[in-house]
């Protein structure tokens, strides 16, 4: 597979949490290149394969952004939305546009307390003062490289408006 990003893990570039800590962030009409995914219970099937089909093809369209950013939108036991951003339409694959207002926080640990992270997310936007309407997860790092930078960060975003 080519390299998308240059990092230290030839994958994926190492993550720094504060321009995602406790922020409000806008989204108008960011490109996304969207995948569902089968789960079960909560766990994605096929996931690396899927990963590296739909790199290769944002690489062969020249459609690398700057700064990775790929969104988990969990949609119940058995199915998830991937939304894995790009700088351009990338052809033969589905594309959408996300637009709205995030708060952000960061979390570092081990996925399986992201049921605690969840709840901790909606009391933190409740205490904003806020009304959350959606959540995304962005893994930040697959795995491997988060064992290699020797810290798991994951970010949710809660959608407000």
């Amino acid at each position: 597979m080519e390299k998308l990003y240059d990092s230290e893990t030839g994958c994926c570039p190492r993550f720094d949490p504060v321009p995602w800590t406790d922020k409000e962030i806008k989204f108008k009409d960011k490109l996304f290149l969207k995948e569902s995914i089968t789960c079960v219970f909560y766990i994605p099937l096929g996931f690396d394969k899927i990963m590296v089909k739909n790199a290769e093809a944002i690489a062969k369209a020249k459609a690398v952004p700057k700064e990775p950013l790929m969104l988990y939108d969990c949609k119940g036991l058995f199915g998830a939305d991937l939304y894995i951003h790009t700088a351009k339409e990338v052809p033969e694959k589905e594309m959408e546009k996300i637009t709205g207002i995030f708060l952000t926080k960061v979390f570092e640990g081990d996925f399986k307390d992201s049921g605690k992270w969840a709840k901790e997310m909606k009391e933190y936007v409740k205490k904003q003062g806020k009304e959350m309407k959606k959540m995304y997860y962005f893994y930040t790092t697959c795995p491997s490289c988060a064992k290699y930078y020797g810290k798991n960060y994951t970010v949710i975003l809660g959608q407000i408006e």
